[in-house]
């Protein structure tokens, strides 16, 4: 079925705030989850929100906190999350950091206990928005085994890096896993299969079955270069922001522990330069232009399809899965009912 964007949002603020969460950091998680929607990546979109709601519920998320800050040195930031929102935290912590990145050039946060963030993509683009370069990196569960291997022992590790120019910024968002887990908790979730070589299951067996990859280990991508990203983002996040390494990492696929995974931001501030935008945007138009392998489809630029998609989405709406919007209803006229039985 096809939602519109604005029903979204106020499904899920609603849902939020009944839970506690001031307007603003309600508005906040939700944009979030819907912009995931939007560009076309369900994985990190509504079907996350009934586990939020939950660790809120069980007092793993405090949704009034938007964490607690301290300038380390004169251009990184130390953030403890207090078991925030993750995107209440991050936005927090950017906002000091793109100021600052404006008088010291590049400034960096760690982030620990906080929670997930959805798509890495939401904040670089704010960074870029504001003329700066930034770079997220964040950590996860054990879910992507090493090359060579069988046995999940590294996180996802997603960085996500975006550059401004005179047109829209060019956005690099991806998982050093060859899929994130919140996909295949998608597939699983919609009985759909998953292709051969995205993952192995429990006893460490090449699987097409969504379920049986969600208790097994992902690939990395790239083979033994994605397993080296991988690795190197695994040590960097962890020694930045002083969170658990993967195999001791939880909270972000439960709604049973506390979130102890770390997410690290680099803002780098390159100026008012015109000329260079420009220079910028016309290599990324050229880019396009290329030759394509296949008449029928266009060279693009890493974030295009996102991009297209999400003003696309904001026209028509986005495609959602019956059963969860059914969820998500239920669970709001439930809120609603339990606020009314409070106010008597």
């Amino acid at each position: 079925m096809r939602v519109l964007r604005e029903d979204a949002l106020h499904l899920a603020s609603t849902l939020l705030e009944g839970r506690n969460a001031p307007p603003a950091s309600a508005a906040l998680q939700a944009q979030v989850l819907v912009d995931a929607e939007l560009k076309g990546h369900p994985s990190h979109g509504l079907q996350r929100l009934p586990r939020i709601l939950t660790r809120i519920e069980r007092g793993l998320i405090d949704p009034r906190s938007d964490g607690e800050a301290t300038w380390r040195s004169v251009s990184f930031l130390e953030v403890d999350g207090l078991k925030g929102l993750g995107p209440v935290v991050a936005v927090s912590a950017l906002k000091q950091l793109s100021a600052r990145a404006e008088s010291t050039g590049v400034a960096i946060c760690g982030i620990r206990n906080s929670n997930h963030l959805g798509m890495l993509a939401y904040y670089v683009e704010w960074l870029a928005t504001r003329g700066q370069v930034g770079i997220a990196l964040s950590s996860s569960e054990a879910l992507v085994h090493p090359f060579g291997g069988t046995r999940a022992v590294l996180g996802t590790n997603p960085l996500a890096i975006a550059v401004p120019t005179a047109n829209r910024p060019m956005v690099v968002d991806l998982a050093t896993g060859v899929v994130s887990m919140g996909k295949i908790h998608h597939h699983a979730a919609n009985g759909l299969s998953i292709p051969l070589g995205w993952a192995r299951d429990d006893t460490g067996q090449p699987t097409t079955d969504a379920s049986r990859a969600t208790k097994g280990a992902i690939a990395p991508f790239g083979d033994a270069k994605g397993y080296a990203l991988g690795m190197a983002l695994e040590l960097l996040v962890a020694a930045l922001a002083g969170s658990a390494l993967a195999p001791d990492v939880r909270g972000t696929l439960d709604a049973d522990t506390v979130c102890n995974k770390g997410d690290v931001f680099i803002a780098i501030d390159i100026g008012i330069q015109p000329e260079l935008m420009h220079r910028l945007a016309a290599y990324l138009d050229l880019v396009r232009a290329s030759p394509p392998s296949d008449e029928s489809i266009s060279v693009a630029i890493p974030g295009d399809g996102a991009a297209d998609r999400r003003t696309q989405g904001l026209i028509h709406g986005f495609e959602i899965a019956p059963k969860l919007w059914q969820d998500l209803n239920a669970l709001s006229q439930f809120t609603r009912s339990l606020s009314k039985g409070h106010a008597r």
